[in-house]
């Protein structure tokens, strides 16, 4: 049940507050769905940019690792009839070396892997028999070879490019082979390491076993990280594109590819925020924008709100004050633009209408006498009460039919009854627009007459006896009446006191004979006229 004490919510206020909670939730999902869809946009256009980004490095390095490759290759063919002329094998050594700057150190070895030349000179191998993982290998498979990543002998972490040389009788001579430095500035940093950017986004290189050859972070150079989702995909040689979060549990759009020649992988990565932070500025934008448009649209919902709320206001507080006499009135000037309003404003006019009929019915009844339809003796009351309050002056006649129980006992209840309609109509007759005619009992009636003197009031008492005496009744014949006449204030000051008088006066008159009308102080007494019986 509802508390009647509870504060009430009006109707402008809740179709405030619903349109907007609509206009909110609508603002609301649209922002979301928005942000939803050009988010997975970027997402989808950064994952595809990053795949494509490295799948062009991948391709360019691998080109750069086949050239590298072939010039190994020709200075083989070169070397393969100088292997025992030392001061050629030194100048080719340096050729290689500084012709492209493609490797960081190069290496001329015998079939036993003693060290013929090198270049730089500084790194004091020649004539020393290297047993590392590039030279064995190279030695051992005989065939062009990029190694693994090794520590050297003089303490560089690096890969070894290599090419066998061949003598004219195809007889092994040794090999000839260029180093890059994992650690240090070479070619391959100098390659990738243009690509860096500082909004997060970069790339690493990991071999075939996970171990990375390239990343911005040179301490993580050597690392392996074989448990990094993308570099599993690698080492099962596949390429593609994915969000992972990265060993420091940062969120990264990652595109990856594989470099056919060694089963490289390049890895490009972008941070998720560094992607989405245009679409953040978008939207805070956005925002932005649309919060005048929002206040423009708050003040025109309020504005509605107040239209479509105020005739239903009015109406609903007219409501509250029905008994009000005005209502009515102040219903038909509410500006009621809409079916509904309309409606009720309708309905409402009619229930007060239909009130009013059963008020106006119930007074009617509550104050009217039911066989007579005279006033009763509390219209009656009404009347004296008002004289009383605004001092007007009146007078009252008390009147009473002459024998009426003889009426009843001889011609029946009805006959009497039907003797009392006439006389009631008699008196109406008789009666002023503002007399009062009343039925205060069986056969008792009184007439009230404002602002009338005691004489006039004793005029009007003669007429209606005259009328009554000479008046025919059905089935009865002929009646009479006994009339007594009294003022306010002259008589008395109390009302109740003159009332009396009149009901004095009367039955002087039925004292003295009947069919006569007696008033109160005066002496002489009424005409009684000829032939009428008493």
């Amino acid at each position: 049940m509802l508390n009647p004490l509870a504060p009430r919510i009006n109707l402008r206020r809740l179709i405030l507050f619903l349109s907007l909670i609509s206009a909110f939730a609508a603002l609301v999902s649209t922002f979301h769905s928005g942000y939803a869809v050009q988010r997975q946009q970027l997402i989808d256009q950064t994952l595809e940019s990053s795949y494509l980004y490295a799948n062009k490095l991948a391709t360019s390095t691998n080109e750069f690792l086949v050239s590298s490759l072939q010039q190994l290759h020709v200075a083989a063919k070169l070397l393969a009839t100088h292997m025992e002329q030392p001061a050629y094998l030194g100048v080719e050594a340096t050729r290689l070396h500084t012709q492209t700057d493609s490797f960081n150190s190069v290496v001329i070895t015998d079939a036993d892997g003693d060290v013929l030349a090198t270049s730089p000179n500084t790194l004091g191998l020649v004539g020393r028999r290297l047993n590392t993982p590039g030279i064995h290998e190279a030695l051992e498979l005989r065939q062009p070879l990029i190694s693994e990543p090794y520590l050297s002998t003089v303490g560089n972490f690096l890969v070894f490019m290599s090419q066998p040389v061949f003598g004219s009788d195809g007889s092994f001579l040794g090999t000839v082979g260029g180093s890059i430095y994992l650690k240090q500035d070479s070619i391959l940093n100098r390659l990738l390491g243009t690509h860096y950017y500082r909004d997060g986004s970069y790339l690493f290189v990991v071999d075939r076993h996970g171990t990375i050859l390239y990343h911005p972070d040179n301490v993580r150079v050597g690392e392996t990280v074989q448990h990094n989702a993308t570099v599993a995909n690698l080492l099962r040689e596949q390429s593609g594109s994915a969000v992972i979060t990265n060993s420091r549990g940062v969120e990264m759009i990652t595109g990856y590819a594989v470099m056919p020649l060694t089963d490289w992988g390049i890895v490009a990565q972008r941070p998720l925020t560094a992607t989405l932070a245009p679409l953040d500025a978008l939207m805070r934008k956005m925002l932005f924008r649309t919060i005048p448009f929002a206040i423009i649209i708050f003040l025109v919902i309020w504005w509605c709100a107040s239209k479509v709320s105020q005739p239903l206001q009015l109406l609903a507080n007219e409501a509250g004050n029905m008994e009000d006499p005005n209502t009515g009135n102040k219903i038909k000037r509410v500006q009621s633009w809409y079916f509904e309003a309309q409606e009720l404003k309708r309905v409402m006019l009619l229930g007060i209408t239909l009130l009013n009929q059963k008020i106006n019915k119930l007074r009617e009844d509550a104050e009217t006498d039911p066989l007579t339809r005279l006033p009763n003796r509390r219209s009656l009351d009404t009347a004296l009460e008002r004289s009383r309050q605004t001092g007007q002056g009146f007078s009252i006649i008390s009147v009473d039919i002459d024998h009426f129980k003889r009426v009843n006992d001889t011609y029946g209840h009805d006959a009497g009854d039907a003797v009392l309609q006439t006389l009631a109509h008699e008196m109406l007759q008789s009666s002023r627009h503002m007399d009062l005619p009343c039925r205060v009992g069986g056969e008792e009636f009184l007439i009230f007459l404002p602002n009338t003197s005691k004489a006039l009031a004793g005029q009007v008492a003669e007429r209606l006896r005259q009328r009554i005496a000479t008046l025919e009744f059905t089935t009865v014949g002929h009646i009479t009446i006994s009339l007594g006449v009294a003022c306010w204030p002259e008589d008395d000051a109390d009302i109740g006191a003159v009332l009396k008088y009149a009901d004095r006066m009367l039955y002087q008159a039925k004292h003295n004979g009947r069919n006569r009308v007696e008033v109160h102080g005066q002496a002489a007494p009424s005409l009684h006229p000829t032939g009428i019986a008493s």
